[in-house]
């Protein structure tokens, strides 16, 4: 296991297209659920412990080799929203791609094959963790990270939010991080004994609500 291939999975630099999504924070400021460090810290904590904790868990099956198939309908089961499952799907395909390049493996190649159209990014995340030689934690600290740090950074564009203020949300919820996490994978290795019904379906209405609402905006800054 490399250390430093989780720093390049992790990287906000990654070329995995998660800059064009703010994580539904685009929305949430339009309805003024944001608008501040205090708030923003208390959107980041409802989304880590829903969408998060069930991106991670996916994750961490996904290394742990757990069926891509049964994974990505598991994640299909778990977003309600059809505009999450084609930005999820999307996120997937571009990420995959990096991926690819980044650690070929004939495991990331038949997956591509096996869905054009992408997976689900959690699925893929996954993937490209066991093809970077990452174990399960990582995948999984990996996803609940993405889930926070994507709506931090585009809040600090939506509001003009100092990035200082930006940057200490995610360090007052790093210890929730690193205990969401740890579910995540507990749950994740029951998958081989109990199937996919192991996993996680913490559910987050606002988020699916908000995206569908996001994705029929006519002017919008980000994807999703």
């Amino acid at each position: 296991m490399s250390r430093a291939a989780l720093l390049v999975l992790a990287d906000g630099r990654f070329p995995a297209g998660g800059h064009a999504h703010s994580g539904g924070a685009e929305a949430a400021v339009k309805a003024g659920r944001i608008t501040d460090a205090p708030s923003l810290e208390e959107f980041c904590r409802g989304r880590l412990h829903t969408s998060g904790l069930v991106a991670a868990a996916l994750a961490a099956a996904a290394v742990l080799g757990a069926d891509p198939g049964e994974l990505d309908a598991a994640a299909d089961a778990r977003t309600p929203s059809p505009a999450l499952r084609a930005a999820a799907r999307r996120l997937g395909r571009q990420l995959l791609r990096a991926a690819r390049v980044t650690w070929p493996s004939a495991e990331l190649d038949a997956v591509a094959r096996r869905f054009p159209k992408g997976a689900h990014q959690p699925v893929v995340l996954g993937l490209a963790a066991r093809a970077a030689g990452l174990a399960p934690e990582d995948a999984a600290h990996c996803a609940v990270y993405e889930s926070v740090s994507g709506p931090a950074t585009a809040t600090v564009r939506l509001l003009s939010l100092d990035p200082f203020d930006a940057t200490g949300v995610l360090a007052r919820l790093a210890p929730e991080l690193d205990r969401v996490a740890d579910c995540a994978v507990e749950a994740a290795r029951r998958v081989a004994d109990e199937g996919v019904d192991a996993l996680p379906a913490a559910s987050a209405p606002l988020l699916e609500v908000g995206a569908q609402w996001h994705a029929d905006w006519p002017v919008r800054l980000f994807a999703s």
